[in-house]
């Protein structure tokens, strides 16, 4: 089957994304059984002391013909994980609030078919393992059908809400986001 011409401007869009220069980001093998083309990315910020602060993927699913579940053509499916301090990991709050970082990082982004979940674990260890520092996780997997085929905005409304789960500071509107030597 030929590349839709639709999905072929979507592919070149995402390989021209330029995102924040502390998300390191790289193009991944995609589902293949979910629609007949699809693109993933996979990101990660890494701390300066080279410690995980979270990572994501950003999914494009496409089917021509489309598909009645996604109320449309494209279908787009991201996952944020972020370590988050202990006290963050244990507030019954932080489901709704990592929720409302992905409606914000949505915000001004075609889409319609919102859903997803969002999951908050805490870690203490013990014993033998006792000397390690409590762990707090919060994920947020969602997706949504853009209502176009320019999935730049939504990729970055997906390296926005990475950047917000990890805790980065939001980038001033009109700063652009330059990579020296490419992504």
């Amino acid at each position: 089957m030929d590349t839709p011409a639709d999905f072929q401007r979507t592919l070149a869009g995402l390989r021209a994304l330029s995102l924040r220069p502390e998300i390191s980001y790289t193009e991944i093998p995609a589902p293949g059984r979910l629609a007949p083309f699809s693109v993933a990315l996979s990101g990660e910020i890494i701390s300066g002391s080279d410690e995980e602060l979270g990572s994501g993927r950003f999914i494009v699913l496409h089917d021509p013909d489309g598909v009645d579940e996604w109320d449309g053509e494209f279908r787009v499916v991201s996952f944020v994980r972020a370590v988050v301090e202990q006290d963050l990991a244990s507030d019954p709050m932080m489901t709704d609030v990592g929720w409302s970082w992905l409606e914000e990082s949505l915000r001004g982004v075609n889409y319609r078919s919102l859903g997803g979940t969002v999951t908050q674990t805490s870690s203490v260890s013990y014993a033998e393992l006792a000397n390690r520092v409590p762990e707090g996780i919060v994920e947020i997997r969602a997706s949504w059908t853009p209502t176009d085929a320019d999935l730049v905005p939504h990729a970055e409304a997906w390296a926005q809400l990475l950047a917000q789960a990890c805790g980065l500071p939001p980038l001033p509107p009109g700063v652009a986001h330059i990579r020296p030597g490419g992504r």
